[in-house]
């Protein structure tokens, strides 16, 4: 049998001010989380999270590199965490998906006023303590082609 496992990106975004963008999703009411989703199968990481976001919260983003590597075995979900840069966009939120985004001032010292859950809340704090971001690849073969790389 061949392992199944989801693949989700996530991202961490910040505006002008420095404030981080977050949502509440139907799913997990009970937490604020950074915005991301389910990889699509082929779907090159740094374009699902691009999608992701933008489809979230209507914000456009330039993925920068990855901060971390998370995996929750008791549902086999890999998930990568983003860092983002603004490019454009106001906040739109997806209804179905979403019930509020919205950006605000993070810090370890308040983050437990919107991260409910200890495996978001650890996720997100590597995020923003994060200096030096992994490097990402994605590539084609046959012939082998490199798609897009993301490096500090």
């Amino acid at each position: 049998m061949v392992p199944k496992h989801i693949i989700a990106v996530s991202a961490l975004v910040r505006d002008s001010k420095g404030d981080i963008l977050l949502v509440k999703t139907h799913n997990r009411s009970d937490t604020w989380e950074l915005p991301g989703g389910q990889v699509e199968e082929g779907e090159p990481l740094d374009e699902a999270v691009r999608r992701e976001i933008f489809e979230e919260t209507g914000i456009t983003i330039r993925p920068i590199g990855i901060t971390g590597i998370y995996y929750n075995v008791s549902m086999t979900i890999l998930s990568v965490v983003f860092v983002g840069a603004y490019v454009s966009g106001t906040i739109k939120i997806q209804p179905d998906e979403i019930m509020e985004s919205k950006f605000v001032t993070l810090s370890a010292g308040n983050i437990g006023e919107y991260i409910t859950r200890p495996h978001i809340r650890s996720r997100t704090l590597d995020a923003i303590k994060n200096k030096s971001n992994v490097p990402y690849e994605a590539w084609e073969v046959n012939p082998y082609n490199l798609i897009s790389r993301l490096e500090s």
